[in-house]
């Protein structure tokens, strides 16, 4: 009866449509049971169809009327197959050979408590399906609860998987992505409830999220991060994009257990987590730098994050960093502790690394900078561009950060700010983010305001409705100070652009210009570390494995630094928006506020109102930095920006030599440094990474300016001696420097060459001017200076010998361990102070040599003549004379003493003049240095170093003319031995020859006297009261008597001469 029943199951039409032939058996049971309820006391035909199929009654019939309609049989057993492929649970536990297998799933998770409370159905439909998935989703093992639902054949470790998924996160993603196949495959009719399904998963998501107590031993917050990464990963973002959409959806309309903030700030808590002990190559960086991009895009999501990053406490410097923006930031190839070099992944033993390997690694770091800032700057992109506010909050972010931290930008910052790499990568970002504008002539840089600088304090809401995000700029020093009476005039709203400027060039004197400071100090240490480690190799010190290791470390500490530092895209943006900020500088120096760019030209006008008195100076000073960094780091930059080397020597021009528009001496020195950098090299190094130098040398020797480029060089170079900073002495040979290699390339420009004869000319006709002509002053500073550093190299030369013949005779054995310690550190430190002074000196003195090749008459003249000569005489007299041998120290090399070049220069300069009468007369009034037995020398030394027959003989002629007048002045002085008190200069204590009357000290002093002093001093040198030259009144009466007196004394020494 059994076989029969079955067989008439089979042959029924409507068993095709079930999973197997018991779930056709089975389901025809239980609808017969609920007919029976549902029509008890109906027909008695009704009744006779409806016998219980537990009696085995299972013809065909029966079945058939089992069933209201083939409707419902076909839609059931739809809706029931498709929940179980969308959600891998079943209720049904018959066995498998006996279902069918058409498009039912391999693996599902029998919910067997549920199976018994519902009485004997065992399958699924949309009114128990919820009950189901949420008995599904609290399993703790759902692996153990796994059955198949077809034949087992071969082994399906993926169905296992997704069935038995353990993380309800990743199965409700998995059920999501199921319904989304369903809605594209089963007919119309089941079309709603495939859509109900993935609403389904929806919604059970965002319960998860809202309640995730409920669920053991699941951190829903974990899961979905894990969600996330997997997708970026796996480049499934799109997909999961849309699943998170619906969620965001679901979670923003539904807030009454848990704010959407609520449920988004663990997930950004666990990202910060995970990312802070991340290292800049590591891919697993990149991946979670892809989920705050997915984060950025998103608007509900990328309010919270913006909100999530803002610190406790906005005044504290150091809790930017400690934000999920800020650890972010932080990751860089720096240092994490400063100087702590243990568990540091790049540059480590440099030593004992090739500079090819160390090159390889240095373009790694660069490859993942460049990786790593692109992906930062889509974050922010699309925070500033995603709506209002979120702009706001990125824009207070930033501003609060730079704000907070603007004690970095002093000398001895300590460590409570935040860090260089977060800086660093800070400026980066914010670079990228103006390239849009940072291009030649661009009209939008026009729009740039800088009065927002002088903003005042603000309340949050007019921060926002203004666009004023950056606090305390206006206690900034500014280019000029405003003029009198002068305020600003403030607009409604600042742009984007002014403010994107602003907050860039304010992350760069912070960072980069920070860093720039560090890499120079470092190399300097190496330097010197080198040169001790190398001399205790040398002599076998038990400290030579010490320094070894220092020198490592600090090298590693270097080589970190300046990978960091020299990117090249970040190097290259830099550039286009420094260059861009110039050219900007240079509209307002020409008083332009308009729309439309303004040509340079010469000479400048004086400006009122100028916006000038709103830049900050860090704006120059970032300028500065960048083009000195690059001439010493990333000198190809340079070199493949041709259009930006004129707009540089603009700048240079316009703001170098004008106190009316940059008025610190020591900013519009720097700007010498910047010339130096833009200029060609004078010597180049050869090698396979030899620069090229066209493009430098074509922008600067065809510069349409170069008039007005070489007076600004001069008028710095005078600028910086009076600077009224109480270290000005010491810093102005620093400051002149790069100036000394410019002057020498210009000279061997011609169109240069011939402007700064023009100065030269300018001066000779205007000696006695109210001011001082330019150039007359700086022929007198140059000589200052010559006079200063050669001597000073000289007297550390001295003591750098006694303190190596103590050495080498073995007198420091005996003495005690500190007491050689100080022999030891003052040697060191008067060899460096020995070295600057020689380099600078050889710089004044080659100087003073190719200017006097061809500018004659300002050096012949009285006011500088006598000066120069006891100049040249006097250094002469510890070259080659008798005190030379006080000067012979180990090795001239180590401290750049180029005695052998210094002769040949002094010769040169007396060789240029020597033509000059009035000069070779003068010669001799040296009376502290000059003899003929002095030149005589000199001859000797010129033959012993091999210089040419020519000026040997040259030398020796001038020699020989210099003595024939020295003979003659001395028989000239005999005569006027005897001349009275009033007829001496009160400061020379010689014979004036054109005395003149001090107005306040109603002093007398000879003409060329007083000029001199006033060329370095523009007071009265006996009352310090002001004074210049066109105060000074002719001595007439004076001057006719020592004119008298020296007629008489001439003609009495001639009647002597005849008479004898």
């Amino acid at each position: 009866m059994a076989e029969q029943g079955n067989q008439s199951f089979s042959q029924n039409p409507f068993t095709a449509l079930f999973g197997s032939l018991a779930d056709a058996k089975h389901f025809a049971s239980v609808h017969k049971q609920q007919e029976d309820s549902d029509t008890s006391g109906g027909s008695r035909e009704e009744s006779d169809n409806s016998e219980s199929i537990e009696e085995n009654d299972d013809s065909v019939s029966e079945v058939s009327c089992s069933f209201r309609s083939q409707q419902e049989l076909c839609e059931q057993l739809n809706i029931n197959h498709m929940l179980q492929r969308v959600f891998l649970i079943t209720l049904d536990n018959s066995d498998p050979s006996l279902k069918g297998g058409n498009g039912i799933p391999p693996r599902c998770v029998y919910l067997e408590e549920m199976a018994a409370d519902l009485d004997g159905q065992d399958w699924l439909d949309m009114d128990n399906i919820q009950q189901a998935l949420f008995t599904r989703l609290l399993l703790l093992e759902p692996g153990n609860h796994l059955i198949y639902m077809t034949s087992p054949g071969t082994l399906n470790l993926s169905a296992d998987r997704d069935a038995g998924e353990k993380c309800i996160v990743h199965y409700l993603y998995a059920c999501f992505q199921r319904a989304k196949e369903e809605i594209t495959k089963v007919p119309e009719k089941l079309l709603p409830y495939a859509i109900r399904c993935k609403n389904l998963t929806v919604s059970n998501v965002c319960t998860v999220l809202l309640t995730p107590e409920i669920y053991i031993n699941q951190n829903v917050y974990e899961q979905m991060v894990d969600l996330l990464l997997e997708a970026v990963k796996g480049a499934s973002l799109e997909e999961v994009s849309q699943f998170l959409d619906e969620v965001v959806v679901t979670l923003l309309a539904d807030q009454e257990v848990r704010t959407f903030k609520e449920v988004m700030v663990p997930i950004f808590e666990i990202l910060h987590n995970r990312v802070r002990d991340l290292e800049l190559c590591q891919l697993l960086l990149y991946s979670y730098l892809d989920i705050l991009v997915f984060f950025s895009q998103k608007e509900s999501i990328a309010k919270v994050l913006v909100e999530y990053i803002q610190p406790r406490d906005p005044g504290n410097a150091i809790q930017y960093q400690k934000t999920l923006l800020g650890t972010v930031l932080n990751i860089s190839c720096l240092l994490k502790t400063p100087g702590i070099v243990e568990n540091h992944g790049y540059f480590l033993n440099p030593s004992r690394c090739s500079p090819q390997e160390m090159k390889v690694q240095e373009a790694n770091i660069h490859q993942f900078m460049t990786k790593f800032h692109e992906k930062l700057f889509q974050i922010m992109k699309n925070l500033f561009q995603l709506s209002p506010d979120t702009r706001h909050l990125l824009l207070t972010w930033l501003g609060g950060c730079l704000h907070a931290n603007a004690g970095r930008a002093k000398i001895w910052a300590n460590q409570i700010y935040a860090s260089d790499a977060l800086f660093l990568n800070l400026g980066a970002v914010l670079l990228r983010l103006c390239q849009p504008f940072c291009r030649l002539n661009s009209h939008k840089l026009l729009t740039f305001d800088p009065t927002y600088c002088a903003v005042k304090e603000l309340s949050e809401e007019d921060r926002r409705s203004r666009n004023v995000h950056m606090k305390g700029l206006d206690k900034e020093t500014t280019l000029i100070p405003p003029a009198p009476h002068q305020k600003p005039t403030f607009t409604e709203a600042y742009n984007l652009l002014t403010e994107n400027l602003i907050l860039t060039q304010y992350a760069l004197h912070l960072g980069f210009h920070r860093l720039h400071d560090q890499i120079l100090k470092m190399n300097q240490s190496l330097h010197r570390l080198q040169g001790v480690w190398r001399e205790a190799q040398q002599s076998s010190s038990p400290a030579s494995e010490q320094l070894r290791e220092q020198f490592e470390r600090l090298m590693t500490i270097y080589l970190s630094t300046k990978a960091a530092a020299t990117e090249p895209h970040m190097l290259q943006n830099c550039l286009n928006l420094q260059v861009s900020t110039a050219m900007v500088l240079v509209q307002f120096s020409l008083g332009n506020h308009g729309p439309e760019f303004v040509p340079l030209t010469f000479p400048l006008q004086l400006i009122d109102n100028s916006l000038l008195c709103f830049v900050p100076e860090f704006f120059a000073d970032n300028i500065g930095d960048l083009f000195i960094f690059l001439r010493r780091f990333a000198d190809e930059v340079l070199e493949s920006s041709a259009e930006s080397l004129e707009q540089a020597l603009h700048f240079i021009s316009v703001f170098m030599g004008s106190v009316e528009r940059m008025k610190n001496p020591h900013l519009r020195a720097k700007l010498a440094e910047v010339l130096e950098a833009v200029m060609p090299h004078l010597e180049q190094v050869t090698g396979p990474t030899l620069t090229s130098m066209y493009q430098r040398e074509r922008a600067f020797c065809f510069y349409q300016y170069a008039a007005q480029l070489a007076e600004a060089l001069i008028v710095v170079f005078v600028d910086i001696e009076f600077t009224g900073d109480p270290h000005q002495f010491e810093q102005k040979f620093n400051y002149r420097r790069p100036m000394y290699p410019i002057l020498k390339y210009m000279w061997g420009k011609e169109n240069y060459r011939d402007s700064i004869k023009c100065l030269a000319d300018y001066a000779s006709e205007n000696l006695e001017a109210m001011n001082p002509p330019l150039f007359l002053r700086f022929l007198n500073l140059l000589m200052n200076d010559a006079i200063f550093l050669l001597d000073e190299a000289i007297q550390y030369l001295s003591k750098i010998k006694i303190l190596q013949i103590e050495r080498d005779q073995g007198e420091w054995d005996l003495l005690a361990p500190d007491t050689r310690r100080e022999k030891e550190s003052s040697l060191q430190m008067f060899a460096q102070l020995a070295r600057f002074h020689n380099i600078m000196s050889n710089e004044t003195i080659g100087t003073l040599a190719f200017l006097t090749s061809e500018i004659r008459g300002l050096f012949v003249h009285p006011f500088l003549a006598e000066r120069i000569i006891s100049m040249l005489n006097y250094f002469l007299q510890h070259l080659v004379g008798p005190k030379m041998g006080a000067l012979k120290v180990k090795d001239f090399s180590e401290f750049d003493f180029k005695p052998q070049q210094l002769v040949s220069d002094i010769c040169t300069i007396y060789l240029n003049l020597g033509n000059e009468e009035n000069f070779c007369a003068t010669v001799p009034k040296d009376g502290r240095s000059y003899s003929p037995t002095l030149f005589a020398q000199t001859l000797r030394v010129l033959k012993k170093i091999n210089k040419p027959g020519d000026m040997i003989v040259s030398f020796g002629l001038l020699a020989d003319k210099i003595k024939s007048l020295a003979d003659r002045q001395l028989q000239e002085e005999e005569t006027y031995a005897d001349a009275p008190d009033d007829f001496l200069d009160p400061i020379m204590s010689t014979v004036m020859l054109d005395p003149v009357l001090l107005p306040s000290s109603r002093v007398t002093v000879d003409r060329s006297t007083i000029a001199r002093h006033l060329l370095s001093d523009q007071t009265d040198p006996f009352n310090r009261s002001p004074l210049t030259m066109d105060q000074i009144r002719p001595n007439s009466e004076l001057k006719d008597r020592i004119q008298r007196w020296l007629v008489e004394r001439k003609e009495q020494r001639q009647r002597m001469e005849q008479s004898s």
